[in-house]
């Protein structure tokens, strides 16, 4: 009964051993997509266009020009004032984020020059605690925002984050009052803010500096807003649309001014600065 028997070639068959990381599954399309191919398209996936998410280093390195960057306030850091503790301290908490990201905070701010017009930026981070605005995210925005003015140049802030840090109370929600009062210094002196908002940009972030740019772009289906669509929907006791949130919804409802793939981003915000620079 040669049915039951194995034969030779497919006893001495070689199992191929696929090394992880390799691959990346989308969140969109679902579709399995090579990872040095997702990163060579700025983490925009091939297959169905969805934006992977940018880590602060990574958005900096795709806006400014290479060798550009000056960074500051580096190992500027969140204190803890109100000794908070859950299942672990915040201090824990903070050094395990720091650990985990590379990064000393959920922000990353600096100088540098965009297509050789040179800039103020800062990059929020969403795999640190979210992207949760503690006081030393505050402070941060807050000096490049000071250096903005200072040196008479633009301001670019790339927000993606859950909102306010409930680690820090009501520190956490002064600097959304903190952030927006520079911010005002720097319109005072004529000089132009970008806010470009990416997925996820929430809670106290997106009621404060995020919205108060020149120009608003928001990255392709980007979620934003200031609570969860579910709470919304919980409260209002209505079914919401299904793009509710999504960048293209807010646009269509006038409350950003653009919606910008990654590839174009760049020369978006070069294009922007050089026309309101001149008026």
């Amino acid at each position: 009964m040669a049915w039951f028997k194995r034969s030779k070639d497919d006893s001495t068959q070689k199992r191929v051993n696929i090394p992880e990381g390799l691959w990346v599954k989308c969140n969109s399309c679902k579709e399995i997509v090579y990872r040095k191919e997702l990163a060579k398209n700025l983490r925009v996936c091939p297959k169905c266009a969805y934006h992977f998410r940018l880590g602060a280093r990574e958005r900096i390195n795709m806006l400014i020009d290479s060798g550009t960057f000056v960074e500051l306030d580096a190992s500027l850091t969140s204190a803890d004032p109100l000794e908070f503790t859950d299942t672990i301290s915040y201090n824990d908490r903070l050094l395990k984020n720091q650990q985990k990201s590379n990064l000393k905070e959920a922000v990353v701010s600096g100088t540098g020059t965009i297509n050789r017009l040179p800039i103020a930026i800062a990059a929020m981070d969403f795999s640190f605690m979210g992207g949760s605005m503690g006081s030393a995210v505050g402070e941060k925005l807050v000096r490049v925002i000071d250096a903005a003015v200072e040196g008479n140049m633009p301001l670019v802030v790339c927000c993606a984050s859950g909102g306010a840090r409930m680690q820090e109370g009501i520190y956490s929600l002064m600097q959304m009052a903190k952030v927006s009062a520079a911010i005002g210094r720097l319109r005072n002196r004529g000089l132009v803010y970008i806010a470009l908002l990416t997925d996820p940009t929430f809670g106290g972030v997106s009621a404060s500096f995020a919205m108060l740019g020149d120009v608003i772009i928001a990255e392709p289906k980007a979620l934003i807003g200031f609570a969860g669509a579910r709470v919304i929907q919980q409260t209002i006791s209505q079914q919401l649309p299904g793009d509710f949130q999504q960048a293209e919804f807010l646009l269509k409802n006038g409350q950003i001014d653009m919606v910008v793939h990654r590839k174009d981003i760049k020369i978006t915000i070069t294009k922007l600065l050089r026309i309101l620079r001149s008026l």
